[in-house]
């Protein structure tokens, strides 16, 4: 992969893909950012956008379920369809809002280490087997570059049973975060292992990295658990104070107990800081910081 674009950092030899949230490459950078996103696909990123489900059973990038904080449009998103709200235009820059069909013809032309992530943000009742069939119908032949996740776990199941062979995710971070002060790491542990073992089993979890740092301190590496299950891990949603002078030290000293757990993905606001801020301090420690 091409060093400097911040998709990855290596460490032991093993590499850690950099996500970038919500297409970006920084925070310079508009939400959902159309050319980001066809940068990242001509590179191979791997990136996150959220999708909700518009009045027509297609899906629109945005993040709200309602149109008045990031589009020129106003009221639900599921009341109104696609032709009506590619009409519109983003808030943060001057392009209409990404539909789901856009992202059909986007991902046709994707390398191949390319993986994007689908944040349904709606339930299985609110996309409905409507929703499962638009959805089916434009990325059933995509889904090497799709990789599903929600909070709905009743929809990720209803996609992955249309579409066996869908990579799909699933965020149990909130649960994981009640259940600790009530059952302690025991009962996180049961959870987790739950997720891991789902009738529709997950290919990928997305934990807060600040939580998996802390419960490997105290003895649960939730991280080889995940491997261990032949999950892989995503740690979120990493960010540092000043990113353009790089990790402060007590950041540095969190970035790397976080990367000696191994997680296969960080999710960032800013990719290519941090792979850059990893560089400066590797080669300013002239050794890896981890051996």
């Amino acid at each position: 992969m091409t060093k400097g674009e911040g998709l990855q950092i290596v460490a032991q030899g093993v590499v850690t893909r950099l996500k970038w949230h919500r297409l970006r490459r920084s925070m310079a950078d508009p939400e959902f950012g159309a050319a980001v996103m066809a940068e990242g696909f001509r590179l191979g990123a791997s990136m996150e956008l959220d999708l909700q489900v518009r009045g027509d059973g297609g899906f629109v990038v945005l993040h709200d379920d309602v149109l008045d904080r990031e589009t020129t449009g106003t009221g639900p998103v599921a009341g109104q369809a696609g032709a009506q709200i590619g009409a519109l235009r983003y808030r943060q820059q001057d392009c209409a809002p990404i539909l789901s069909e856009d992202l059909a013809g986007l991902l046709g032309a994707a390398h191949p280490d390319a993986l994007l992530q689908f944040d349904m943000k709606n339930t299985w009742e609110e996309v409905g087997p409507r929703g499962l069939d638009h959805f089916a119908a434009l990325f059933g032949d995509r889904l090497d570059h799709i990789i599903v996740s929600g909070g709905s776990i009743p929809l990720i199941r209803a996609l992955a049973e249309r579409m066996p062979d869908l990579k799909r995710g699933y965020d149990p971070t909130d649960d994981l975060l009640d259940l600790w002060p009530l059952d302690g790491l025991a009962g996180v542990e049961r959870h987790l292992r739950a997720v891991l073992r789902d009738q529709v089993k997950p290919d990928m979890v997305y934990l807060q990295w600040e939580m998996v740092v802390e419960a490997a301190r105290q003895g649960l590496d939730m991280v080889a658990l995940a491997h261990a299950e032949g999950v892989q891990v995503d740690a979120w949603t990493h960010k540092m104070t000043l990113p353009a002078q790089g990790f402060s030290d007590a950041e540095w000293q969190e970035f790397i107990a976080l990367m000696a757990l191994q997680p296969d993905q960080i999710t960032t606001d800013e990719p290519r800081a941090t792979e850059a801020a990893w560089v400066a301090r590797v080669e300013g420690g002239h050794h890896d910081p981890l051996v």
